[in-house]
Parts: C-alpha cells; sequence; structure tokens
C-alpha cells in the first residue's frame, strides 16, 4: 500500500486567514490575503516580522483553525486505499503541538493518532508522496512532493502542484 503523507498548516487547515485576521486586529490594518501573493505575512512587513511571528505564541493559537475545503471527505477516501499520515512542522513553532494535535483528533477522527507526525525537517518522512504548501520540505524528501497551492507558493515551479482537494482526489484515482 502506497503512503502519501499530508501537510497541515495551508494545507488542511486554514492558518493564514487566522494569520491575517489576528495581524489586522492587533496592528489595526486591513491586509488581504491577496495582498500576500508570493509571500508570507512576515515577508510582507518584514519591519514587522518579529511581532507578526509573536502573534504565534499563543498555545491556542491553532487550536480553531478552520478547515480547508474538501480535505476531510478527500482524506477520507484517500486513507481507504493508501497509507495517509499527518506530517506537520510543529517543531517550528513547539508550543503548538497540543493545539495542533487536539485540532486534528477533532476535525480528523477516522485517522489514528498513530499516523501523526510532529517534526521539523519532514525529510525523516518515509512516504511516497508529500503534499505540502512549502516546497523546503520537498528538497532532500525520498518521495515524490506535490505543491499545494496556497497565496505564499503562487510563484513556485518545479513541482506538481494541487489547486484544490478535489484535484488531489482526481490525481490518486
Amino acid at each position: 500500500m502506497k503512503r502519501i503523507a499530508i501537510d497541515m498548516d495551508d494545507t488542511i487547515a486554514d492558518f493564514t486567514s487566522k494569520h491575517l485576521r489576528v495581524y489586522n486586529e492587533v496592528f489595526n490594518e486591513s491586509l488581504t490575503v491577496e495582498d500576500l501573493n508570493g509571500k508570507k505575512l512576515w515577508h510582507a512587513r518584514p519591519h514587522k516580522a518579529k511581532e507578526i511571528l509573536d502573534l504565534l505564541a499563543d498555545p491556542e493559537f491553532f487550536r480553531d483553525l478552520e478547515v480547508i475545503e474538501g480535505s476531510q471527505e478527500i482524506i477520507a477516501l484517500l486513507n481507504e486505499q493508501y497509507e495517509v499520515y499527518i506530517a506537520t512542522a510543529a517543531m517550528d513553532i513547539p508550543h503548538s503541538f497540543s493545539a495542533k494535535y487536539e485540532w486534528l483528533r477533532e476535525n480528523f477522527p477516522f485517522l489514528s493518532e498513530q499516523r501523526f507526525v510532529f517534526c521539523g525537517n519532514k525529510t525523516i518522512v518515509n512516504a511516497d508522496y508529500l503534499i505540502d504548501d512549502s516546497p523546503r520540505h520537498f528538497v532532500r524528501f525520498p518521495g515524490q512532493g506535490i505543491l499545494f497551492t496556497a497565496h505564499h507558493n503562487l510563484d513556485q515551479t518545479g513541482y506538481p502542484r494541487f489547486n484544490s482537494w478535489e484535484e488531489a482526489k482526481e490525481y490518486f484515482f
């Protein structure tokens, strides 16, 4: 059985919308996702990068992210024919572990928690495919990296790309 590893933030969980909403509230701005095309929020406001990243210090920040449309249904289907793992670089923000774990249990209850991988460098993940919004995780990944479209990776090339979970379904079935 082939193995698919799937990233969490901006792949199945809408990290950017919440980060942008909190940023706009704290800094009294009105940035939109379109304002970020091709970059992350802290790259759009480099003079506030530390403060922007500090917004993630709340251990509950990741607990109530919205689910990316179609991800639950398609991943449930994939899970019937593939070994599906969620691989999140939680060590980038270590205090996010509990909130991410709880979020996964609530929103993807059909996946075994034994298939949740909390890591830093995803090259440790032994899978045939890795679906991720960040191509940095594909550099030494031994399988096929597939880029999941997000505002910050629109200019990235060189990898197969899914613009939606429906496209993932078409690819794997």
